[in-house]
């Protein structure tokens, strides 16, 4: 788990995961079955360092003590919201949704939120964005690509009656994700307070967004804007499919990866096996970052292949890439250097990416309230 979103790959909707009876031991409540999401996470990443962002009601552990099947889950959990471990709000859903908009990470929960479709219009018809967890075989658990389905105004409206719309204010006039908000620096003009400090904080929060300005959490306080922050987005080496090393791409940057590219680049020489490394070029593939955009260049005498792995149907085939064309290389892409050697992007995005890929999913005028499909 981590308090900062910065470093997270999934975001967790903790209080139906909690909640969830199909998945670990009996009982009404358990965090077990926290800890089988994130083996699952894990097996899914194929990363053992995986990062997870918690968000619960505060509900969770101050309405129901004695469901829990462990009163020490209760302690456990008291102390992971102290720490910072576990975002704790009166309503989750509005904050999980903020984040998945504003961040790109992929949320796993078991709901589909379809009373927040009028808010947050990127639920209808998503198939990328969220993972439920499924019991597997021997007691495991698996994530899988979850299709929040398109509700029509009427199922909107029956669901809006068991709660109360929640009005973040997180979508701007074309309601396309405030992107600006992730690319800034914010601290509260409290000076003991380093929630949103990045000089200051051990951990960074995103601001919540009320009247359209960040406010801090905490004090009720308009946030200072602090300045740019430095875009990032992470590569990760995969070996025969288990992550053995991550690099950090920063906006700006031009960045060449082989067997030994020289100064400033990334060397794979004593990262994988000498007789792969030896199929694998000097210098093989060039990224480029640029306004928030990654491409990707075929630089090497082998070849290098490409996929695309994000999406309901799960990885595409593998297609070459042409040598001497960029070509974007987006979340969850691949490239194969060699056999059992991939570059994997990190399923999140720059917030350049995440809006045109929002505005790339924009219905038509009307679609929303138009014909129903198969809701899960």
């Amino acid at each position: 788990m981590t308090a900062d979103f910065a470093e997270a790959c999934f975001l967790v909707d903790l209080s139906p995961v909690v909640r969830r009876r199909d998945i670990g031991e009996p009982g009404l409540r358990s965090l077990r079955r926290l800890a089988l999401v994130v083996d699952a996470a894990v097996e899914l990443a194929r990363d053992p360092d995986v990062k997870l962002f918690l968000v619960a009601d505060r509900s969770l552990r101050a309405g129901a003590r004695e469901e829990f099947n462990d009163s020490a889950d209760v302690r456990l959990l008291r102390d992971w919201v102290r720490r910072g471990l576990v975002e704790e709000l009166e309503d989750a859903d509005g904050r999980v949704l903020e984040l998945c908009e504003m961040t790109g990470i992929p949320v796993i929960t078991y709901d589909y939120y379809r009373d927040a479709r009028v808010e947050f219009p990127f639920l209808q018809g998503n198939t990328d964005d969220f993972l439920q967890p499924v019991p597997g075989p021997g007691g495991t658990v698996r994530l899988m690509p979850m299709d929040m389905g398109v509700a029509s105004d009427a199922q909107i409206s029956r669901k809006s009656e068991e709660t109360v719309l929640k009005k973040q204010g997180l979508l701007g006039p074309q309601r396309n994700p405030r992107s600006e908000v992730v690319r800034r620096n914010w601290r509260c003009p409290e000076p003991r307070c380093t929630l949103y400090d990045t000089r200051k904080g051990s951990s960074v929060m995103l601001p919540r967004m009320r009247g359209g300005a960040p406010t801090c959490d905490l004090h009720s306080l308009e946030l200072v804007d602090d300045g740019p922050r430095t875009a990032t987005a992470q590569v990760k080496l995969m070996l025969d499919g288990a992550c053995v090393a991550r690099f950090t791409l920063e906006d700006g940057s031009t960045v060449r990866i082989g067997r030994r590219p020289g100064p400033d680049g990334i060397a794979l020489h004593g990262l994988v096996p000498d007789e792969r490394a030896a199929r694998i070029s000097r210098v093989h593939v060039e990224l480029l970052v640029t306004g928030g955009v990654v491409r990707v260049e075929d630089v090497s005498s082998y070849g290098t292949r490409w996929r695309a792995t994000a999406g309901k149907t799960g990885p595409g085939p593998w297609r070459d890439l042409d040598k001497g064309a960029r070509r974007d290389f987006r979340g969850g892409d691949q490239l194969e250097l060699t056999e059992g050697v991939v570059l994997a992007r990190s399923g999140r995005r720059f917030p350049t990416e995440l809006a045109r890929e929002w505005q790339r999913r924009t219905p038509p005028s009307g679609e929303v309230s138009g014909a129903v499909t198969r809701m899960y």
